[in-house]
């Protein structure tokens, strides 16, 4: 699982834009530079600048533009999260796409936001992935999760890491899908906390990812379980 990480004025979130519009990029450095623990350490117009530049400044967070003139910023966030695992990727869009948010999870983005953000909820979700957390709400993550399994046209092949894992693990990644936190995960299984996170820690290894909503994603692949929808709110 990944480690809470703490920035400080001293030691502020490094934090790496990518957006072909300056005026956008300006307002983001304006924005992200006025906050004492964040610092805008560069930025790239393309997604060939964006690979050359990104990996040489060392990001905490790098905040990516979807839809580029040359490519898009999900391709440049699994490349730069190839080379840096430890780097946060927040993708900013004008578009409310599902198949863009697939791929962006899919490709290791810790979050995915509307370019409609209201300021200083962008400040607070740069805070939130820079410290290892996710901004992919589990409302979002729901809503994905339906889309996929009433459209199985839309659902990416079934990856043969899933034959791999357990009976329990079958269960917890069911769960996962359905929104359950830990916790509920652990009520409904009859297990402790600790037990359930032993057990994702595994399973995202089997799986190949990184993220407990990547495997959500994978989860959508799974024989329905009975009819109970289980969805945080």
């Amino acid at each position: 699982m990944t480690e809470t990480r703490i920035f400080t004025e001293q030691h502020p979130i490094r934090v790496f834009l990518l957006d072909d519009h300056e005026v956008v990029r300006r307002g983001l450095t304006d924005l992200l530079d006025a906050e004492p623990d964040i610092s805008v350490v560069g930025d790239a117009d393309t997604a060939e600048h964006a690979l050359v530049r990104g990996p040489a400044l060392r990001p905490d967070v790098a905040v990516l533009d979807v839809r580029l003139p040359d490519g898009d910023g999900i391709s440049v966030c699994r490349e730069l999260r190839s080379r840096m695992p430890e780097l946060a990727c927040l993708m900013l869009t004008s578009f409310d796409d599902e198949d863009a948010l697939l791929n962006a999870i899919m490709a290791g983005a810790s979050g995915y936001v509307l370019k409609q953000i209201k300021g200083s909820d962008l400040v607070s979700a740069v805070r939130t992935v820079a410290s290892g957390q996710s901004m992919l709400d589990p409302a979002t993550t729901a809503r994905l999760m339906r889309s996929l399994r009433t459209d199985p046209a839309e659902t990416p092949s079934l990856p043969s890491e899933l034959a791999g894992l357990s009976p329990r693990e079958r269960d917890i990644l069911a769960l996962i899908g359905d929104g359950l936190t830990n916790r509920e995960i652990g009520r409904k299984l009859y297990l402790s906390e600790k037990t359930v996170k032993n057990h994702i820690s595994r399973m995202l290894s089997k799986l190949g990812v990184q993220r407990r909503v990547q495997a959500a994603v994978l989860a959508s692949h799974l024989e329905p379980r009975g009819s109970g929808e289980h969805v945080n709110r």
